[in-house]
Protein backbone atom coordinates (compact mmCIF):
# COMPACT_ATOMS: atom_id res chain seq x y z
CA UNK A 1 0.00 0.00 0.00
CA UNK A 2 1.38 3.41 -0.99
CA UNK A 3 1.94 5.84 1.88
CA UNK A 4 0.01 9.12 1.76
CA UNK A 5 1.80 11.93 -0.06
CA UNK A 6 2.76 13.86 3.09
CA UNK A 7 2.98 11.02 5.61
CA UNK A 8 5.37 11.86 8.44
CA UNK A 9 5.36 15.59 7.75
CA UNK A 10 4.13 18.40 9.96
CA UNK A 11 2.45 21.34 8.21
CA UNK A 12 1.87 24.66 9.96
CA UNK A 13 -1.03 26.62 8.46
CA UNK A 14 -1.71 30.17 9.64
CA UNK A 15 -5.14 31.71 9.41
CA UNK A 16 -6.51 28.18 9.49
CA UNK A 17 -9.77 28.92 11.28
CA UNK A 18 -11.85 29.93 8.27
CA UNK A 19 -11.82 30.63 4.56
CA UNK A 20 -8.91 29.62 2.36
CA UNK A 21 -6.79 28.71 5.37
CA UNK A 22 -9.31 26.16 6.53
CA UNK A 23 -9.41 24.64 3.06
CA UNK A 24 -5.61 24.51 2.86
CA UNK A 25 -5.43 22.78 6.24
CA UNK A 26 -8.01 20.12 5.40
CA UNK A 27 -6.35 19.50 2.03
CA UNK A 28 -2.93 18.90 3.60
CA UNK A 29 -4.40 16.66 6.30
CA UNK A 30 -6.20 14.58 3.68
CA UNK A 31 -2.85 13.57 2.16
CA UNK A 32 -1.24 12.53 5.42
CA UNK A 33 0.29 15.63 7.00
CA UNK A 34 -0.11 16.33 10.69
CA UNK A 35 -1.53 19.83 10.46
CA UNK A 36 -0.92 22.52 13.08
CA UNK A 37 -3.84 24.94 12.89
CA UNK A 38 -2.73 28.45 13.83
CA UNK A 39 -4.89 31.51 14.25
CA UNK A 40 -6.54 33.89 16.69
CA UNK A 41 -10.00 32.29 16.86
CA UNK A 42 -9.58 29.25 19.06
CA UNK A 43 -13.19 28.07 18.79
CA UNK A 44 -13.14 28.13 14.98
CA UNK A 45 -9.76 26.36 14.99
CA UNK A 46 -11.25 23.60 17.14
CA UNK A 47 -14.06 23.16 14.63
CA UNK A 48 -11.52 22.78 11.82
CA UNK A 49 -9.59 20.25 13.91
CA UNK A 50 -12.78 18.28 14.51
CA UNK A 51 -13.51 18.24 10.78
CA UNK A 52 -10.02 16.92 10.06
CA UNK A 53 -10.22 14.30 12.80
CA UNK A 54 -13.62 13.12 11.57
CA UNK A 55 -12.16 12.63 8.10
CA UNK A 56 -9.37 10.45 9.48
CA UNK A 57 -6.65 13.10 9.54
CA UNK A 58 -4.52 14.50 12.34
CA UNK A 59 -4.64 18.13 13.51
CA UNK A 60 -3.47 20.09 16.52
CA UNK A 61 -4.65 23.57 17.49
CA UNK A 62 -2.04 26.22 18.21
CA UNK A 63 -3.59 29.63 18.94
CA UNK A 64 -1.35 32.30 17.41
CA UNK A 65 -1.44 36.00 16.65
CA UNK A 66 1.17 36.44 13.91
CA UNK A 67 1.71 40.04 15.05
CA UNK A 68 3.33 38.69 18.24
CA UNK A 69 6.98 37.79 17.57
CA UNK A 70 7.42 36.04 20.92
CA UNK A 71 4.28 33.97 20.29
CA UNK A 72 5.67 32.85 16.92
CA UNK A 73 8.84 31.58 18.57
CA UNK A 74 6.86 29.85 21.31
CA UNK A 75 4.59 28.25 18.69
CA UNK A 76 7.49 26.85 16.68
CA UNK A 77 9.31 25.58 19.76
CA UNK A 78 6.10 24.06 21.11
CA UNK A 79 5.37 22.20 17.89
CA UNK A 80 8.93 20.90 17.66
CA UNK A 81 8.57 19.50 21.18
CA UNK A 82 5.15 17.93 20.63
CA UNK A 83 4.21 16.84 17.09
CA UNK A 84 7.55 17.65 15.47
CA UNK A 85 9.37 20.39 13.58
CA UNK A 86 7.21 21.77 10.76
CA UNK A 87 8.62 20.79 7.38
CA UNK A 88 5.82 22.65 5.59
CA UNK A 89 4.76 26.22 6.32
CA UNK A 90 1.71 27.76 4.71
CA UNK A 91 1.81 31.52 5.31
CA UNK A 92 -1.86 32.27 4.82
CA UNK A 93 -2.88 34.69 7.59
CA UNK A 94 -3.80 38.13 6.34
CA UNK A 95 -6.20 41.02 6.83
CA UNK A 96 -7.63 43.65 4.46
CA UNK A 97 -7.42 47.41 4.89
CA UNK A 98 -10.70 48.46 3.19
CA UNK A 99 -9.90 52.17 3.50
CA UNK A 100 -8.45 54.82 1.23
CA UNK A 101 -4.71 55.19 1.78
CA UNK A 102 -4.94 58.80 2.95
CA UNK A 103 -7.64 57.92 5.50
CA UNK A 104 -5.99 54.96 7.17
CA UNK A 105 -5.28 55.44 10.89
CA UNK A 106 -1.82 54.45 12.06
CA UNK A 107 -3.25 51.55 14.05
CA UNK A 108 -4.65 50.01 10.87
CA UNK A 109 -1.42 50.63 8.96
CA UNK A 110 0.52 48.79 11.65
CA UNK A 111 -2.00 45.94 11.83
CA UNK A 112 -1.91 45.32 8.07
CA UNK A 113 1.88 45.51 7.83
CA UNK A 114 2.46 43.31 10.86
CA UNK A 115 -0.14 40.69 9.93
CA UNK A 116 0.45 40.51 6.19
CA UNK A 117 4.23 40.97 6.01
CA UNK A 118 6.13 41.02 9.29
CA UNK A 119 4.40 37.92 10.63
CA UNK A 120 4.96 35.84 7.47
CA UNK A 121 8.60 36.97 7.40
CA UNK A 122 9.16 35.91 11.02
CA UNK A 123 7.39 32.60 10.47
CA UNK A 124 9.37 31.83 7.31
CA UNK A 125 12.71 32.70 8.89
CA UNK A 126 11.78 30.92 12.11
CA UNK A 127 10.87 27.69 10.34
CA UNK A 128 13.86 27.89 7.99
CA UNK A 129 16.38 28.51 10.76
CA UNK A 130 15.17 25.42 12.59
CA UNK A 131 15.19 23.28 9.44
CA UNK A 132 18.72 24.44 8.60
CA UNK A 133 19.94 23.69 12.12
CA UNK A 134 18.41 20.20 11.86
CA UNK A 135 19.81 19.63 8.37
CA UNK A 136 16.34 18.99 6.96
CA UNK A 137 14.64 20.16 3.75
CA UNK A 138 11.28 21.92 3.75
CA UNK A 139 8.60 23.70 1.78
CA UNK A 140 7.30 27.18 2.41
CA UNK A 141 4.22 28.34 0.51
CA UNK A 142 3.26 31.99 0.90
CA UNK A 143 -0.17 33.29 -0.05
CA UNK A 144 0.21 36.40 -2.18
CA UNK A 145 -2.66 37.85 -4.23
CA UNK A 146 -3.43 39.06 -7.71
CA UNK A 147 -3.77 42.47 -6.06
CA UNK A 148 0.04 42.46 -5.93
CA UNK A 149 -0.04 42.89 -9.71
CA UNK A 150 -3.36 44.63 -10.42
CA UNK A 151 -5.05 47.48 -8.53
CA UNK A 152 -7.98 49.64 -9.54
CA UNK A 153 -8.27 51.93 -6.53
CA UNK A 154 -10.87 49.86 -4.70
CA UNK A 155 -9.61 50.75 -1.21
CA UNK A 156 -6.99 48.06 -0.73
CA UNK A 157 -3.77 49.95 -1.44
CA UNK A 158 -1.78 48.83 1.58
CA UNK A 159 -3.04 45.25 1.27
CA UNK A 160 -1.76 45.30 -2.33
CA UNK A 161 1.61 46.63 -1.19
CA UNK A 162 1.98 43.87 1.40
CA UNK A 163 1.08 41.18 -1.13
CA UNK A 164 3.61 42.56 -3.61
CA UNK A 165 6.15 42.34 -0.80
CA UNK A 166 5.13 38.72 -0.12
CA UNK A 167 5.80 37.88 -3.76
CA UNK A 168 9.25 39.47 -3.60
CA UNK A 169 9.93 37.84 -0.23
CA UNK A 170 9.19 34.50 -1.86
CA UNK A 171 11.75 35.13 -4.59
CA UNK A 172 14.60 36.31 -2.39
CA UNK A 173 14.20 33.70 0.35
CA UNK A 174 14.10 30.98 -2.30
CA UNK A 175 17.51 32.10 -3.52
CA UNK A 176 18.89 32.39 0.00
CA UNK A 177 17.77 28.91 1.07
CA UNK A 178 18.02 26.91 -2.15
CA UNK A 179 21.32 25.33 -1.10
CA UNK A 180 19.67 24.23 2.15
CA UNK A 181 16.93 22.26 0.41
CA UNK A 182 14.15 24.66 1.40
CA UNK A 183 11.82 25.53 -1.46
CA UNK A 184 9.91 28.80 -1.16
CA UNK A 185 7.01 29.45 -3.51
CA UNK A 186 3.77 31.41 -3.50
CA UNK A 187 0.23 31.23 -4.75
CA UNK A 188 -1.42 34.44 -5.94
CA UNK A 189 -5.18 33.79 -5.92
CA UNK A 190 -7.61 35.97 -7.76
CA UNK A 191 -11.14 36.48 -6.44
CA UNK A 192 -12.15 33.35 -4.51
CA UNK A 193 -15.11 32.79 -2.25
CA UNK A 194 -13.87 33.50 1.28
CA UNK A 195 -14.65 35.47 4.41
CA UNK A 196 -12.50 38.36 3.18
CA UNK A 197 -14.18 38.32 -0.23
CA UNK A 198 -17.61 38.45 1.41
CA UNK A 199 -16.63 41.72 3.04
CA UNK A 200 -15.33 43.09 -0.26
CA UNK A 201 -18.54 42.18 -2.07
CA UNK A 202 -20.56 43.91 0.63
CA UNK A 203 -18.59 47.11 -0.02
CA UNK A 204 -18.35 46.96 -3.79
CA UNK A 205 -21.25 44.89 -5.06
CA UNK A 206 -20.99 42.02 -7.54
CA UNK A 207 -17.50 42.40 -8.99
CA UNK A 208 -17.80 39.16 -10.97
CA UNK A 209 -19.66 40.91 -13.79
CA UNK A 210 -16.36 42.47 -14.82
CA UNK A 211 -14.60 39.10 -15.05
CA UNK A 212 -14.36 37.19 -18.34
CA UNK A 213 -16.13 34.17 -16.85
CA UNK A 214 -18.24 36.15 -14.38
CA UNK A 215 -17.56 33.88 -11.41
CA UNK A 216 -15.64 33.60 -8.18
CA UNK A 217 -13.20 30.78 -7.62
CA UNK A 218 -14.06 27.84 -5.41
CA UNK A 219 -11.35 27.30 -2.75
CA UNK A 220 -11.18 23.65 -3.86
CA UNK A 221 -9.73 24.91 -7.15
CA UNK A 222 -6.54 25.83 -5.27
CA UNK A 223 -5.97 22.27 -4.01
CA UNK A 224 -3.95 21.05 -6.99
CA UNK A 225 -1.61 24.04 -6.93
CA UNK A 226 -0.98 23.71 -3.21
CA UNK A 227 -0.36 19.97 -3.40
CA UNK A 228 2.02 20.42 -6.32
CA UNK A 229 4.10 22.94 -4.39
CA UNK A 230 4.46 20.69 -1.33
CA UNK A 231 4.99 17.44 -3.23
CA UNK A 232 8.20 15.88 -4.57
CA UNK A 233 6.96 16.70 -8.09
CA UNK A 234 7.93 20.37 -7.56
CA UNK A 235 11.42 19.67 -6.26
CA UNK A 236 12.97 21.88 -8.99
CA UNK A 237 10.50 24.73 -8.44
CA UNK A 238 11.49 27.49 -6.03
CA UNK A 239 11.07 31.25 -6.05
CA UNK A 240 7.94 30.97 -8.21
CA UNK A 241 4.60 32.73 -7.77
CA UNK A 242 1.74 30.82 -9.38
CA UNK A 243 -1.19 33.04 -10.38
CA UNK A 244 -4.54 31.27 -10.03
CA UNK A 245 -7.23 33.72 -11.11
CA UNK A 246 -9.32 32.35 -14.01
CA UNK A 247 -8.07 35.20 -16.21
CA UNK A 248 -9.86 37.73 -13.99
CA UNK A 249 -7.10 40.34 -13.98
CA UNK A 250 -4.89 42.03 -16.56
CA UNK A 251 -1.34 40.85 -17.12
Amino acid sequence: MTAPLLAGQVALVTGAATGLGRRFATTLAAVGATVALAGRRAEALELTAQEIDAAGGTAVVTPLDVRDAAAIEACLDGLAGSVGLPTILLNNAGIPDAKRAHRMPLELVDAVLETNLRGPWLLATGVASRLIAAGRPGRIVNISSMSAYHYEGEGAALYSVTKAAISRMTEVLAVEWAAKGINVNAIAPGAFASEMMTGMLARMGDITQGFPRQRLGDPAQLDSTLLYLVSPDSDYITGTIIKVDDGQYHR
